[in-house]
């Protein structure tokens, strides 16, 4: 495929799609963040999945935006029916879902543009992002992509997916891909839940290079209340799951050797990441304290 047949006039529409789901509290922001960037030919879809708190009003506010379209999503279907009617409602050539609690920073849509605008065969661009707390301060800064920067064959990427057992690509809003290719591989994959980001991407990178945009463009918002022993224990054997299909299925592009590497890694990893977070729950404790005190 030509450069000029993929972006016929360099700027190709974007369309940031947001699922949101219970977001009130810092859907307000995320719009910002999103509406904020210096890349400007996009339009910004949302929809509310039946939220029980006020995310709905919180979108209203953007009602008026002509960049913006506000949808319901019928109850039901987990993350993957949110996920696919925001996504299949997109008209843009790329298109990068974002959470309705998660933020992006100024020019990682510009950025990302133009990494993909690059290298014609690229089907994927992602970048690292801080970890933030409740407030969007970063506590853990420029995460992700494990130095896998610049341009790499899709299967490069997906092998070191696998291989590091954790997904080195982040969260959507760290992603951007091409829709159709998205489309083309079954929209988003949720065999493996807690994979669901990780799943597609790696079946879209199956189908084209992927480049590494390095520096951190975007912020992921946690807490520790998720951080169960058995979430950690699903996610692990999940993530397994995963390793194991491609292996089965892709055995040019996972071995059996990078399956073992994987599998182990998966069930470190998963550990480790509910240490940090428990740890960021109770920093974020103790600093919501500290303000009460104060006042």
């Amino acid at each position: 495929m030509t450069h000029d047949a993929m972006f016929p006039d360099d700027q190709p529409l974007v369309s940031i799609v947001i699922p949101a789901y219970n977001n009130a509290d810092y859907l307000d922001e995320t719009m910002k963040s999103v509406l904020g960037q210096t890349y400007t030919n996009l339009e910004v879809i949302v929809s509310d999945h039946a939220s029980t708190d006020d995310t709905w009003a919180v979108m209203q506010r953007y009602s008026s935006d002509p960049r913006v379209t506000l949808l319901h999503t019928e109850g039901g279907g987990g993350a993957l029916r949110n996920w696919n009617r925001v996504s299949q409602e997109a008209t843009g050539e790329l298109i990068k879902l974002v959470c309705g609690d998660d933020l992006l920073y100024p020019t990682i849509v510009a950025q990302q543009v133009a990494a993909l605008i690059a290298e014609p065969g690229a089907v994927l661009a992602s970048s690292p992002r801080d970890i933030v707390d409740a407030n969007g301060a970063p506590v853990l800064k420029n995460r992700g992509l494990a130095g896998l920067t610049g341009v790499h064959d899709g299967a490069v990427a997906v092998r070191k997916t696998v291989t590091q057992g954790t997904n080195i690509f982040g969260e959507p809003g760290c992603v951007m891909m091409r829709r159709s290719v998205l489309e083309k591989v079954g929209w988003w994959d949720s065999r493996w839940p807690y994979l669901i980001d990780e799943t597609s991407y790696s079946l879209v990178l199956l189908e084209g290079k992927f480049v590494g945009v390095p520096g951190s463009l975007a912020g992921f918002r946690i807490s520790d209340s998720q951080w169960s022993v058995r979430l950690v224990a699903e996610q692990a054997e999940q993530a397994i799951g995963f390793h194991n299909w491609l292996a089965k299925t892709r055995p040019d592009v996972i071995s059996a050797t990078d399956r073992r590497i994987g599998n182990t890694r998966a069930r470190v990893m998963a550990q480790v990441r509910r240490l940090a977070y428990i740890w960021l729950g109770r920093r974020m404790s103790k600093a919501v304290t500290t303000d009460a005190a104060a006042n």
